[in-house]
């Protein structure tokens, strides 16, 4: 199909984030944005795609090690108890600062605003606090998010590895993306979108997600993620970034967490779920994100999991 790659305007993308937004939708004192759309029986209906039993992490390792794109590591020290007749046990203290582009993690829908305030339109000096956020926090979602899950392989639709800084991915061709695999994007989904960050890093040993540059989707993205009612969407390359040199405008994609209702699911490790779909010829799961119980979080560290 053919693809209309034309950019927004500024005004045209201000008005993905405002006029289009979903405020008010569930009700005025809604604290589960999107996720409301998972019924159910929208539940059972995903634990039926279950055929094969297969199961895949979509979680990076813990990053306790220093790298680049990883400055501020996780903590993690063990710490080992004696026990009588030369028994023991032994723990660990953890430690994480989540946000950024090491961890996979969830974002809380009050993880960012923008002048017209938090989702629902919340005052953000109203709600936060240093105990954190006492609206639409992350143990709003503590019975976790079970759904069908799509991936939509950007890389295997293109013929090439990855996404580049030169082409970031546009809500049209999400869309033809989607036609190729076969999928309908049904409301309540988890959408993920693979850009191919391992073979981009492996090809760009220079480059880290710290960096004022990076690969990934456009803000040409929001009026298909509006239009296609996801409840969450999990992605590794995130938005394309710097937003700033197109548009004078805080944010991009990740404005559907304030705008749309949606929780992002940062950093997902997608090359082993798009190489099982492409063996199992399938582009359709079971999708379940269990986030901590982190009363007042703007997020948690996350380890969603696929099931074929």
């Amino acid at each position: 199909m053919a693809m209309d790659l034309t950019k927004p305007t500024q005004q045209e993308v201000w008005d993905y984030l405002h006029k289009d937004r979903n405020w008010g939708r569930w009700g005025a004192d809604d604290q589960l944005g999107a996720v409301n759309l998972i019924s159910e029986q929208k539940r059972v209906d995903a634990a039926r795609l279950v055929q094969s039993g297969v199961t895949v992490s979509l979680s990076r390792p813990f990053p306790n090690q220093p790298q680049p794109g990883n400055s501020r590591p996780a903590e993690q020290v063990l710490y080992r108890s004696d026990k009588p007749n030369d028994s023991g046990a032994a723990g660990e203290y953890l430690g994480i600062r989540y946000h950024g582009y090491a961890c996979t993690h969830i974002d809380a829908i009050c993880h960012w605003w923008d002048s017209e305030g938090m989702w629902g339109g919340r005052d953000p000096d109203s709600v936060l606090s240093s105990n954190g956020s006492s609206w639409a926090d992350i143990d709003k979602l503590s019975g976790g998010i079970v759904t069908r899950g799509i991936l939509l392989d950007v890389p295997r639709f293109r013929g090439e590895a990855s996404v580049t800084l030169e082409r970031p991915v546009h809500g049209a061709e999400l869309e033809a993306v989607a036609e190729a695999e076969g999928v309908q994007i049904r409301p309540g989904d988890a959408l993920a979108v693979y850009s191919g960050r391992e073979k981009w890093s492996a090809a760009h040993p220079e480059w880290h997600g710290e960096q004022p540059a990076r690969p990934g989707l456009h803000a040409s993205c929001l009026p298909f993620i509006r239009k296609s009612d996801v409840s969450v969407v999990c992605w590794d390359l995130m938005d394309a970034q710097p937003i700033g040199d197109e548009y004078d405008l805080p944010v991009g994609m990740h404005g559907v967490l304030f705008a749309y209702g949606v929780p992002l699911v940062d950093n997902c490790l997608l090359e082993p779920l798009a190489d099982t779909c492409a063996e199992q010829k399938r582009y359709e799961f079971l999708l379940v994100i269990a986030p901590l119980r982190i009363v007042g979080g703007t997020g948690s560290p996350a380890n969603p999991i696929a099931v074929f």
